[in-house]
């Protein structure tokens, strides 16, 4: 009787979560295309040009950061499952520096301009590898949870350091500019690049409806197999399917750190392990702290504007410090 008290309760409190995201995200996309220079009230834009700033500029960046902080978030929750590390998530583990790092070399080896799906199958590319890497560490050599965290840290650094290096031998302006975007920012998005957004999507639905599959995974790999789940199959899927996230992420908007690893993490503390309703409601969350990521990037400072990936690292980083000591004390 109490353990039934207590599924019932717990199944309340995962559906008061989705209801509360889904208003905190509507109230959010009011805000994200009202603020800026000039204030719009979306529902009544005045004039040619606020419907212009609406509708080419803010309505495409909101779209963007929903869609790049959902995917990021579902997929360090997929990966701290995979990886069995509280801690994994793409930037941390340097699979969005691979992206990047795989954007850099093409776009110095290509004399022309790629497009947004080039870019997303190179980016995609560069976080397979990394991602290809990690697992195999991980399951072949048995890498211990914290040798597995500090070589992902080691890969992001490297990749970073690579792209640095690379920017710095450059003369062309515009690759310089790049390196902001390459800070993580959602400014410069256009209807065009979200046309990745097709593939995008598709893949995120998918990966957020792996929860169940992935609950069973949780009780180890003999019970799950003795259960029916073919654990190598789902994990090369989701290796593919994270890597394409990530990819596509990079592409649109550059590295942007901690999402991943903060939302699925603390909606377990707060909320429980069951992944069939952690991974959509971490994708409803990651969207919703991007893009008021974005809005305080946007406002933070009077005459210029920060790149976002600031402001979740500036965030972020506080909270992967608790986790640590957190883990430590455990």
């Amino acid at each position: 009787m109490h353990l039934e008290r207590f599924l019932q309760r717990r199944q309340s409190q995962w559906k008061f979560s989705v209801w509360l995201v889904v208003l905190l995200l509507i109230g959010c996309s009011f805000l994200s295309l009202s603020v800026g220079e000039i204030w719009v009230l979306p529902w009544l834009p005045q004039g040619d040009l606020e419907k212009q700033l609406l509708w080419q500029i803010r309505f495409p960046r909101l779209v963007a950061a929903m869609a790049i902080g959902a995917a990021l978030a579902a997929s360090g929750a997929v990966l701290q499952v995979l990886l069995g590390n509280p801690l994994a998530e793409p930037g941390v583990l340097g699979i969005s520096g691979g992206a990047s790092l795989a954007l850099v070399l093409m776009l110095f080896l290509l004399p022309w301009v790629p497009g947004p799906w080039l870019t997303m199958i190179v980016a995609m590319s560069g976080a397979l590898v990394f991602t290809l890497l990690l697992v195999s560490l991980a399951r072949v050599r048995r890498v211990s949870t914290t040798r597995l965290l500090l070589i992902g840290v080691a890969l992001g650094i490297l990749s970073g350091a690579v792209v640095t290096w690379a920017f710095y031998f450059s003369d062309d302006l515009n690759q310089r500019q790049l390196l902001y975007w390459l800070m993580g920012s959602v400014g410069g998005v256009s209807w065009g690049q979200l046309s990745v957004l097709a593939i995008l999507l598709p893949a995120l639905i998918w990966l957020c409806t792996r929860g169940k599959q992935l609950d069973i995974l949780m009780l180890g790999e003999i019970h799950a197999r003795q259960l029916g789940l073919d654990v190598s199959a789902l994990r090369w899927r989701l290796i593919l399917v994270i890597a394409l996230l990530v990819g596509a992420a990079v592409a649109l908007a550059g590295v942007i750190g901690f999402i991943g690893l903060v939302v699925p993490h603390l909606l377990r503390l707060a909320l429980g392990t069951e992944n069939r309703y952690l991974l959509p409601l971490s994708a409803g969350f990651g969207a919703l702290l991007l893009a008021l990521s974005d809005v305080l990037a946007r406002v933070a400072l009077p005459a210029a504007e920060l790149p976002v990936g600031v402001v979740t690292t500036t965030l972020g980083a506080p909270v992967f410090i608790w986790m640590l000591l957190r883990s430590q004390a455990e």
